[in-house]
């Protein structure tokens, strides 16, 4: 093989694989490890949509005993949202169920909650749960940085609203993930997605 050829078809596979590295859906858009199928959504603590989600993806993932992973979408009209993003973010660094906890304490008291008194909304979570909640609870700013991450990463999908919500499955061949646009249709997607 001539020696233009070559690097042409090393071109093409670096290429190739530079693609498949950079492809969000490749890495974000499947379960965890160790799991075959997970529920994948992208949220908003201040929307009123994600609310009424949640308690029906968290129950799809008891009866399917599936892993719901969260991401943060926070949307910029929403004053409150990324301020409790990081609040999340901070509680997840006691234990993700704390984390998880505090996200649908959110969804359950959206309508209570504003952004003068979010703060106190999340020092009387911590006191329920026994955890000291610092004034400054970023500092550094690293729990902000990890949700302006995850934003980033949705807006890189092409994400249009929240919640999005994504089943997906570490199958090699065929689609790995579909969106859920009809939520009805949430636990039949699970069932063709854990058969394929």
């Amino acid at each position: 093989m001539p020696k233009n050829s070559i690097l042409l078809a090393l071109a093409i596979t670096f290429m190739t694989s530079l693609a498949t590295t950079q492809d969000p859906t490749s890495t974000v858009l499947k379960p965890p490890k160790g799991a075959q199928v997970a529920i994948v959504v992208f949220e908003d603590l201040e929307c009123p949509d994600c609310a009424r989600a949640a308690p029906l993806l968290e129950e799809a993932s008891k009866t399917y005993s599936i892993p719901v992973v969260r991401h943060d979408f926070p949307l910029p009209f929403h004053p409150w949202s990324f301020e409790a993003a990081v609040l999340a973010r901070y509680f997840d660094t006691h234990s993700q169920k704390i984390g998880n906890d505090f996200r649908d304490q959110c969804f359950a008291h959206q309508l209570e909650i504003n952004k003068d008194n979010l703060h106190a909304f999340a020092e009387k979570f911590a006191e329920e749960h026994k955890i000291t909640l610092p004034f400054l609870v970023d500092p550094q700013g690293k729990l902000a940085a990890r949700v302006t991450a995850d934003r980033n990463l949705g807006t890189s999908l092409h994400l249009e609203h929240t919640p999005t919500i994504y089943v997906v499955s570490n199958k090699s061949h065929g689609k790995p993930f579909v969106e859920v646009v009809d939520r009805s249709q949430l636990y039949a997607l699970i069932d063709n997605m854990k058969k394929e």
